[in-house]
């Protein structure tokens, strides 16, 4: 994973853990590393945020706890070139991350491939709560029908419940802050394929803030515990 690499994987972990995890930009990384008499620069710091989030994120996800079976969607706004694009997440009924994505469009397409997604990866819920959005709606009527239509092991699927409820759906707009916060220092982003990678890392750091993974050497591992866990 970190072979051929001219700084020590310690090195390069913090600065990723650091850069997803805190109100940071990169220049302030720099300058914290230069403190601990390490020379990286600011585009280097960004070439390993892009190169080692997803890898992280997918060695996460096979320690990821199974999520409940009522879901609340919802999609909030994401800066990148000075343009609004759109990322789309689902938590449940605890308020862990079920499933995210990033895409330029907000439209019906968009909203059932993700739906999708979410399906494929976790299963069916048994409810889900959407805000109001007729879009959503669609999609989870939709989506709903085919996974239906390809399940024929079973007699009869119920349909999947879903809840208009903008009170009720503050449980996620409430977790859409948490991601936004650690955006804001960004100062938006220069490219749509950067944005999804930093996003999905931002997202792996905080589902590891919700112990949303299985560590059995410890219940309650530290940031840094389980990035070393998922890279041993």
């Amino acid at each position: 994973m970190f072979k051929g690499r001219h700084f020590d994987r310690s090195v390069i972990l913090l600065c990723v853990r650091w850069y997803l995890a805190y109100s940071l930009s990169l220049r302030d990384l720099k300058e914290m590393m230069a403190e601990r008499a390490f020379s990286v620069d600011h585009s280097i710091i960004h070439r390993w945020v892009v190169h080692f989030s997803p890898v992280l994120l997918e060695r996460f996800n096979r320690r990821k706890r199974s999520v409940s079976a009522k879901w609340h969607v919802d999609e909030t706004y994401i800066k990148v070139r000075g343009q609004w694009m759109y990322l789309y997440r689902v938590i449940d009924s605890v308020g862990d991350t079920v499933e995210f994505w990033f895409n330029e469009h907000r439209d019906l397409p968009a909203a059932k491939r993700f739906l999708r997604k979410a399906l494929q990866h976790h299963g069916r819920p048994d409810r889900i709560v959407v805000d109001g959005s007729q879009t959503n709606r669609e999609a989870i009527i939709s989506c709903d029908a085919e996974s239906r239509l390809r399940d024929r092991s079973r007699p009869a699927l119920k349909a999947i419940r879903i809840r208009n409820s903008k009170y009720l759906n503050n449980r996620i707009e409430q977790d859409h802050r948490r991601i936004k916060r650690r955006i804001r220092p960004m100062l938006g982003f220069k490219s749509f394929s950067s944005a999804g990678v930093t996003l999905a890392g931002i997202e792996m750091v905080h589902m590891m803030r919700k112990r949303q993974g299985r560590f059995a050497f410890n219940p309650a591992p530290t940031l840094k515990e389980q990035f070393e866990a998922i890279i041993a």
